[in-house]
């Protein structure tokens, strides 16, 4: 299980404090996948990157009894002056995981070729996503977190991302945070709703639907 409590989040602007997540309570099971819905600038973006780690509450403290994923595609962690090979074995370490294991899936999957031995800071956006997606994936979790950027690349490269993703790891949890209802439809059992910085829970997708809607 994850579980969130009482999360709050704070961000120092020159127009003073601006108070980003509210006392937010959640937590997920093995094997669920909830959505979060919430407009442009809601603090879902904030939301994931707490529950991975990368950043740390204002207060209130985070529960987490399962491995859980970097947000997938989210390449804040590669150093732009290692080639992305040296990058994948430096994460590797990190997650002790065998990098000469992985290498063979990532190289198919990211159809990167040489850059691979080039510098990430030389990469387009779209070439860093989706070393960072192929990374996620040869790397196993028990709960996988999407921010809305799993549609990287051209539609064979996003066919091949949602193969991998919710077909192969259909039976691991998942946390979807998006501005899309039809794709919190598509993949999730429940939804909560991000407003105003504080997270409403819903027992249905409809009903969340319905209150997002009413913003």
């Amino acid at each position: 299980m994850i579980a969130l409590h009482d999360l709050n989040k704070y961000y120092r602007t020159r127009a003073g404090r601006r108070h980003i997540l509210k006392n937010v309570s959640f937590s997920i099971d093995k094997g669920e996948r909830v959505g979060v819905l919430g407009r442009n600038g809601s603090g879902k973006s904030t939301l994931i990157r707490l529950i991975s780690g990368a950043e740390l509450p204002s207060s209130g403290h985070i529960e987490r009894n399962m491995s859980v994923s970097w947000p997938l595609a989210f390449s804040g962690g590669f150093q732009g002056s290692l080639t992305g090979f040296d990058n994948i074995r430096f994460v590797c370490r990190v997650y002790d995981a065998d990098y000469r294991g992985v290498l063979p899936f990532i190289e198919d999957f990211t159809e990167l070729g040489q850059y691979l031995r080039e510098p990430v800071k030389t990469y387009s956006a779209g070439m860093t996503a989706r070393l960072a997606f192929a990374l996620s994936m040869a790397i196993e979790f028990d709960c996988f977190l999407i921010d809305e950027v799993i549609a990287v690349g051209d539609s064979n490269f996003h066919r091949k991302c949602h193969q991998e993703l919710f077909e192969k790891r259909s039976d691991r949890a998942m946390i979807i945070v998006s501005h899309d209802p039809h794709l919190i439809r598509e993949h999730c059992t429940r939804a909560s709703v991000l407003r105003d910085g504080r997270l409403h829970h819903f027992p249905s997708i409809d009903e969340a639907y319905n209150f997002y809607e009413s913003q």
